[in-house]
């Protein structure tokens, strides 16, 4: 038997950082939605949360599983189910909700989960101080992502 224990951060955000999520109501259940759809594919998510425009995740992976595989499942599915809600329809106004093809992974070393998870679960507080743009500046920033253009 193997025992692996990777912790990934992803970040991600709705399609042209449009604040589809811009209700605690409407994140509530688009967030339980992921982990319930994440548990049934067996992707352990050890915590989520986002604000109007983005997610966060923090997941274990398992044995078998890729970043870009675990990404295209949790958002492909997620943004399938928020388009086939008809309470979403009024807060969608006729738009089709998609996530933005790119996203941010970054390993997280056991000895800083509790502090990854705490900064994810005050998404809401941080981004009363810091947009979304400039908190994505500083991941580029501090992980040394190159940005390249197309």
């Amino acid at each position: 038997m193997s025992f692996i224990k990777v912790y990934i951060h992803f970040v991600w955000s709705t399609k042209n950082r449009e604040p589809f999520l811009a209700t605690k109501e409407f994140r509530r259940k688009v967030w339980n939605h992921i982990l319930e759809n994440a548990r049934e594919k067996g992707i352990f998510i050890d915590f989520v949360n986002g604000y109007e425009d983005h997610c966060h995740c923090l997941v274990s992976l398992g044995l078998d599983q890729s970043i870009q595989k675990v990404m295209q499942l949790i958002k492909g599915e997620s943004s399938f189910w928020i388009n086939k809600q008809e309470e979403f329809k009024p807060i969608l106004k006729e738009q089709k909700f998609e996530w933005q093809d790119e996203y941010f992974a970054v390993s997280v070393s056991e000895s800083v989960v509790d502090k990854v998870r705490n900064y994810i679960k005050k998404q809401e507080i941080h981004h009363n101080k810091k947009s979304f743009q400039e908190e994505y500046d500083d991941f580029i920033d501090k992980y040394g992502f190159q940005k390249f253009k197309n």
